[in-house]
């Protein structure tokens, strides 16, 4: 149950930070957030096929991984576009974790590594 807690502070923490990145440092469009902060759970037409492969597609589009080398990547080739992508990115993989959506296990879409939802 601590973990559990421990996990959506930290979900907290990345959304409020991209948050305050995308928005108050950087000044990006917000019209581009609200489009593209739900795109990550397109990732869930994976369920139409299995549980597993839709858990898969799920958490590889739900883990920080990939955004923050995409983040490291944009600062690196000075690309806007792609550092404004990766933020929303991580908004919502932190917005999923803060309202206690985990990453799946391959049983049921309910079952994540925070709890049963």
């Amino acid at each position: 149950m601590k973990n559990a807690i421990v996990l959506r502070i930290e979900g907290l923490v990345a959304l409020a930070l991209s948050v305050y990145f995308y928005f108050f440092n950087l000044q990006f469009n917000w019209i581009m957030f609200v489009i593209l902060l739900l795109a990550p759970d397109l990732s869930m037409l994976g369920y139409l096929k299995n549980n597993k492969v839709g858990a898969v597609w799920y958490n590889l589009f739900h883990t920080y991984s990939i955004p923050m080398i995409i983040i490291i990547c944009s600062v690196l080739v000075h690309s806007h576009i792609l550092l404004m992508i990766s933020l929303i990115w991580v908004a919502h993989i932190g917005m999923d974790r803060m309202l206690g959506y985990g990453l799946k296990y391959p049983t049921k879409f309910q079952d994540t590594h925070l709890n049963r939802i």
